[in-house]
């Protein structure tokens, strides 16, 4: 695969995925959902921190959530060159076309993503009880690089009550599947899972 159609696809990707958020933002209040099918809501969250809204000041204790953030998106911005170096070695030295299609998405999401954190905060301004607005005369949220990455996508498949004697959770109300995400989350799961799935062709050299 060229360079050229990795390009494309990253361009694809990523101007579905903003194109989607910046609608979701300028049409929904946080929380706000809307139902598609019993199994598929579109769910108007923002995460301001990794995946599962974790953050590095939960783990590490003596910094400050803002701190935190800018630590995080600036090594968000640090491994997009990474794996910009990454995608444009494996074209260079003709590897597989799925270790470079998976490369290419990983990049996209992430870059998507980037995008939310680094941007978002200067660009709307709040959700809450509100339909944010797209360049506020009174300004964003937050400062550059301590905007909140928008997620929608929501799959409640089923809900069971798990039994008393269940590890940990015995007794517990059990969603699944209970994360909410985005275009960008679901391209770079996607080029993870390609890597796994097809480690051996991906990594044939």
């Amino acid at each position: 695969m060229s360079l050229k159609k990795s390009i494309i696809i990253i361009v694809i990707i990523l101007l579905i995925d903003q194109i989607s958020k910046i609608y979701i933002k300028t049409h929904f209040v946080l929380h706000e959902n809307v139902p598609v099918f019993n199994w598929f809501k579109i769910y108007f969250i923002e995460n301001d921190g990794m995946a599962w809204g974790t953050k590095i000041s939960d783990f590490v204790t003596f910094i400050s959530d803002r701190t935190a953030k800018v630590i995080l998106t600036l090594f968000r911005v640090l491994a997009i060159f990474g794996i910009g170096y990454w995608l444009h070695m494996a074209v260079k030295k003709q590897h597989s076309k799925i270790l470079i299609l998976a490369i290419a998405l990983i990049f996209s999401g992430a870059l998507g993503n980037i995008i939310d954190s680094v941007f978002y905060g200067v660009l709307f301004d709040d959700s809450i009880s509100q339909v944010a607005t797209f360049l506020p005369e009174a300004g964003g949220y937050d400062a550059l690089l301590h905007g909140r990455v928008v997620d929608m996508l929501y799959f409640p498949l089923f809900e069971i009550d798990l039994p008393q004697w269940f590890p940990g959770y015995g007794g517990k109300r059990f969603n699944f599947f209970e994360p909410v995400f985005n275009i960008a989350d679901m391209a770079i799961s996607t080029g993870f899972i390609m890597l796994i799935v097809f480690n051996k062709k991906a990594f044939a050299k």
